[in-house]
Formats: C-alpha cells, structure tokens, sequence
C-alpha cells in the first residue's frame, strides 16, 4: 500500500513538470515547408498566385517595310514563376506606293492566343522572363488612294484581298520592378506564321523580330 501510495504522490508531483514543458520542436519537413523563403514548387498550394495585364507598343518589319506593333495581354501567375493568359497584337507597315497604279498599298493585320510565360527569379528587381504565344492571326493587303503632288498623302481605302495564319512568337524580356504592382519590360522577339497566301506577298512577310516595351500592372 504504501509503494502506491508513493508512486502516486510522485506522479502527481511529476505532472505539472510534464504539462509545462514546451510543444515538441517542428519536424524538418515542417520547417521546409513553413520557411517562406524556400524554393515553391508550380503546383504548390502554399506559394501563392496573382495576375496583371499589359500593354505592349513595339517595332517590327513586316513585308520587309518598317511597322509598328501594338497590342496586351492578361496572365494569371502561379507561385511568383510561372504566367498562363491570353494576348493579341495588331500591326500596319509603312505603304508602298505604285506608280503604275497611283495606289499605295499596305499590310495590317493583328494575331493573338495563348501565352506561356516562365519568369526566372521574378522578386529580384532585374529579371528575365521568356513568353511565349502560340495562336492564329489575319492579315489584309489594303489599298490607298494618294494625292497627285505627294503620293504618300492617303485618302480613302480598301482591301484587296486577305489571308489567315497560325502564329508562334518566341520572346525574351528585361523587367524591372519599378514599384509592387508596376513592371517595366524591354523585349525582343522573333514572329514565325505559316506561309500567307496572297497576291506579290511573299509567304514568309508576317515573319521576322520585334521590339518594343510592355507595361505590366497586377500582383506578382
């Protein structure tokens, strides 16, 4: 009786002690998981997502003629890495003029789809990212009356016939994170389309390098 008396007393003693010590230590695999500064994985539940949407002005050559190149986009951006969204860009060269015909004519058109955009070390304030956009496009061969004593005078136009085109476009961008939810990116590109069957255009004259400046706002 007393060896149990005894046991007791000193359990009771022991409890307190017990109940005071601190919660045991995360395990290793908590840790990692709960440091906010390891590397997050694309599917990640934890490492969080945002988006923006862009403005992009640039130049080109389409038709081997000076063109200007103007467009956006929007992407959701998985774990701070990774941007998926949508983009569209129009664009109309410089006319050429035909003295035979006292008509100018010009090439506009536009072309968009889907674009994939890896972003490497993006919380640094430079950065690369690389969009990709893979899509369909048209394009219009447009013909402009022209004043007699300056043919690149243009009056009324039309088109002259059209074509439809598959489009890649393989990018790469400078970015600088102006402030939290402004970047500033220079770029460069290169445009590749099925051949374009029109009229004395060559199949090849929507393809060729880009240049310009994106404006991207959102949540990065």
């Amino acid at each position: 009786m007393e060896k149990i008396v005894t046991m007791i007393v000193l359990l009771a003693l022991a409890l307190p002690a017990v109940v005071a010590q601190e919660p045991e230590e995360e395990s290793f695999s908590e840790k990692q998981k709960n440091n906010p500064d390891n590397v997050q994985t694309l599917f990640d539940p934890h490492s969080g997502s945002g988006g923006y949407g862009a403005f992009t002005i640039g130049y080109t050559s389409i038709n081997s003629k000076d063109a200007i190149l103007m467009g956006g986009r929007g992407a959701w951006v998985i774990g701070h890495g990774f941007g998926l969204g949508l983009g569209g860009y129009g664009f109309i060269n410089d006319a050429t003029y035909n003295s035979v015909e006292d008509l100018n004519y010009s090439l506009a058109g536009g072309y968009g789809g889907l674009i994939m955009e890896p972003i490497i070390y993006g919380w640094f304030p430079v950065h690369l990212s690389f969009p990709i956009l893979i899509g369909a496009g048209g394009v219009a061969n447009t013909a402009y009356t022209s004043n007699y004593y300056d043919p690149y005078e243009y009056y009324d136009g039309w088109m002259v016939e059209s074509s439809a085109f598959f489009a890649a476009e393989f990018g790469v961008e400078l970015e600088f994170n102006l402030v939290r939810f402004f970047r500033l990116a220079i770029f460069g590109s290169y445009r590749y389309t099925s051949d374009i069957i029109m009229t004395d255009i060559p199949v090849d004259a929507l393809r060729g390098w880009s240049a310009g400046m994106t404006f991207k706002f959102g949540s990065f």
